[in-house]
């Protein structure tokens, strides 16, 4: 229930204010931006900060016939206004240690300006920035909501940067970067806030705290400024402003210094401060938060600023899509719950479970049955019920979904008045170190109750797999004698992302080891890279098998070995040259070529081999490549390999390359290779080389027993150290 309240909440405020967001995002990205550009004329000087003013007033005096006034802007430009030696009116960028004119002053452009006042006031003057301070404090009010959300999700504040596993990309990436982007959105948020506040000067006004100097005036000769000790003491960079006497005969007139917590007034002819005025607190926090607001005192804050911009536009279409995809799902009954003879409960987060319940249900209607599926809160008693269905993800570490807070302690408020049949299907990731704990709890209350008879074991279901899913159904229509479709495809969510492929090339078969390879050639605007995994669809039914890809003058190059009856490999080897195949790209980040390793040895077995080949062909800045693999005979697809490896040595792209042959010429295994040249891998690896695996399984665990052994007797360390450095990558299968 609390968990619905924060959600409701976070998204009622997002709705409210989500045009106001829109642009307010775009139009801060434009003034992000522009508070970077400002920064990058050369008007600064070094050493700006070691500045003070006694060391650049005198230089100014002099080449200048009268000096007004100077400013310091929030780029450290400084600026000068008054007459040169010719009489002539100067308003410019200055140096201020020599005095020399180094940029004209310019004001902002009419683009810049009609975008300032959109981001302000929306055209609407007072009203418009009442408007947006209301909106930027929802701003806060979101971010505040969304924290709270994940901290619930994550089960407490020390696990609100643990490891969020990735239902979808919204979802992923809503968290992901909402708790990345937390504190700047934060401060973005309170700081436009605070300026609307002050605008309308809803905090207290506190007076100045003024302090009157009396000045002596009995010598009024003129000390140089520059042994002024208040001169000397103020740096440049404290300086706003500095007004210069109008009259340099006048003893009434002063040195005005507007720095950036007081303003002073120095007599002009003894240096003594004669009146010292602190700003209040509302001022130094209305500075301190156009500061924070706009990016204007720092480039790397303006770029974090809209960096958050560009973000909160993302938040806004990725938590409406989620919405949307809640609402998907909404379940529709055609029956009360007390007439029906099935009862479905879903216990689901983000609405996949409820996905999968939902089928069920329409199927149990098609076939003329009473069902009501409702979500686990809404247990009750059902007088007339026969079977009920318990479908749950767990959330968190083995609770509860949000609409199943209540379902444990409803079981033991309302027993069934009859014998009823019980399942109960558990949904969950064994990325989680408590995989589907809530629905494990669920079948143990449940089998404890005196009305239940439990009609299944606990099932469960790893990663929404429609196959997994299919097996329990399977088990079901088997003992109620109730036909439900068992093809994945009816539980399977369609595959975003898939797209057209052709097959530009086949090699043949080789009668000794059944590998063949695959050139495609994929969409202009599919990016990928050697590494990556092309995901096929050989059913037709949303079940996918996935391949390690190269990538080979710009297309998608495959190594693939026929099994009996292998759903995948056959469909594949049935493909001919100028075949269509809907297929899609899944990024593999974990396997692509470092990028920083000085050395990186590959070892794979003959269905590997493709990804490695890619990388070769894509090693312009020549990094020591040493590639092992392992085939069963000589084919013309090896033959093919020794030529391509050839050529990449003598472009210093490949340094050498090794094989080991199972059936003929060496006899040994690419295992054999590896423990051949055991000092050589130590060696690698202990100065921070990468080694990399692509095939089988069960090469991999050969390949690493091996590597094991070595590390442990030549380095002193295992295998498991250099994992968790990165310097050992696998992609097997």
């Amino acid at each position: 229930m609390t968990l619905s309240v924060w959600r409701y909440a976070h998204l009622t405020l997002a709705v409210f204010s989500s045009l106001f967001l829109v642009l307010a995002s775009l139009t801060g990205v434009v003034l992000a931006v522009d508070a970077i550009g400002e920064k990058i004329p050369p008007y600064r000087v070094a050493n700006f900060e070691n500045l003070s003013v006694a060391e650049v007033l005198p230089a100014l005096t002099k080449n200048y016939l009268e000096v007004s006034e100077i400013s310091v802007d929030h780029n450290q430009f400084t600026t000068l206004k008054g007459l040169d030696e010719d009489g002539n009116d100067v308003d410019a960028y200055i140096n201020p240690v020599t005095g020399k004119v180094v940029g004209k002053n310019q004001k902002k452009s009419d683009f810049i300006q009609w975008v300032t006042s959109l981001h302000r006031s929306l055209f609407l003057h007072e009203a418009g920035r009442l408007f947006v301070g209301v909106n930027s404090f929802l701003l806060f009010l979101i971010a505040i909501s969304g924290s709270v959300l994940v901290i619930q999700r994550q089960k407490g504040l020390r696990r609100f940067f643990s490891k969020i596993i990735k239902d979808s990309f919204v979802q992923y990436y809503h968290v992901i970067l909402g708790r990345l982007m937390l504190i700047p959105i934060l401060i973005m948020a309170l700081s436009g806030t605070y300026l609307s506040m002050q605008r309308f000067k809803l905090f207290p006004e506190n007076k100045s705290d003024q302090k009157e100097v009396q000045v002596e005036n009995k010598a009024l000769k003129q000390q140089s400024i520059a042994d002024f000790e208040i001169f000397k003491k103020t740096k440049l960079a404290e300086v706003q402003k500095i007004e210069f006497p109008f009259d340099t005969e006048d003893p009434e007139e002063v040195y005005v210094l507007k720095l950036t917590d007081r303003e002073i007034q120095v007599n002009q002819f003894t240096g003594q401060i004669s009146s010292e005025v602190h700003y209040p607190t509302t001022v130094l926090l209305e500075n301190l938060s156009l500061d924070l607001h706009t990016g204007r005192a720092s480039a790397i804050w303006a770029i974090v600023l809209a960096i958050a911009a560009l973000n909160i536009l993302f938040f806004i279409y990725s938590g409406f899509a989620m919405t949307l995809r809640r609402r998907e799902t909404r379940i529709k009954n055609k029956h009360k719950a007390k007439d029906s003879q099935f009862i479905l409960l879903a216990g689901s987060e983000n609405g996949s479970t409820l996905r999968f319940t939902n089928a069920v249900h329409t199927q149990l209607l098609t076939n003329g049955f009473s069902s009501y599926l409702g979500g686990l809160n809404e247990y009750a008693q059902f007088s007339k019920a026969e079977h009920i269905i318990i479908f749950t993800s767990t959330h968190g570490l083995g609770d509860a979904p949000s609409n199943g807070t209540k379902f444990l302690s409803l079981i033991e408020q309302y027993p069934q008045e009859q014998k009823v049949n019980v399942s109960v299907i558990g949904f969950g990731s064994k990325s989680y170190p408590d995989f589907c704990g809530f629905a494990r709890k669920t079948d143990e209350i449940l089998t404890a109750q005196t009305w239940s008879n439990r009609f299944l074991d606990l099932h469960t279901i790893d990663d929404k797999s429609p196959v997994q899913f299919a097996g329990w159904v399977k088990k079901w229509n088997t003992k109620s004698e109730i036909t439900l479709a068992t093809t994945p495809a009816t539980y399977a969510q369609k595959p975003k992302g898939v797209e057209k492929m052709i097959v530009l090339e086949k090699t043949t078969i080789s009668e000794t080891d059944h590998t063949f390879m695959l050139i495609l050639r994929a969409g202009m605007r599919t990016k990928f890279t050697s590494g990556d995994l092309l995901a096929v669809y050989p059913a037709g039914d949303g079940r996918d098998r996935l391949y390690s890809i190269g990538k080979s003058n710009g297309n998608i190059s495959l190594v693939v070995k026929l099994h009996p009856h292998g759903l995948g490999s056959e469909y594949l080897y049935n493909l001919q040259p100028g075949s269509v195949i809907k297929a899609r790209v899944m990024k593999n980040e974990a396997f692509h070529f470092p990028k920083k390793a000085n050395a990186v040895a590959m070892i794979s077995n003959g269905t590997g081999i493709a990804p490695f080949l890619g990388m070769i062909e894509q090693n312009k800045s020549k990094v020591a490549c040493h590639l092992y693999t392992g085939f069963r005979n000589e084919t013309e697809t090896v033959t093919k390999h020794k030529q391509f490896a050839e050529n990449q040595i003598e472009k210093q792209q490949l340094k050498d390359f090794h094989i080991a042959f199972s059936r003929e010429q060496n006899q040994c295994y690419v295992m054999d290779l590896i423990q051949k040249e055991a000092e050589f891998f130590a060696t690698l690896l202990q100065q921070g080389g990468v080694v990399m695996i692509c095939g089988s399984l069960v090469m991999q665990q050969d390949v690493e027993k091996v590597l094991d052994a070595i590390c442990i007797e030549k380095n002193g360390n295992n295998l498991a150290y250099y994992k968790a450095n990165k310097q050992v990558l696998a992609d097997c299968y």
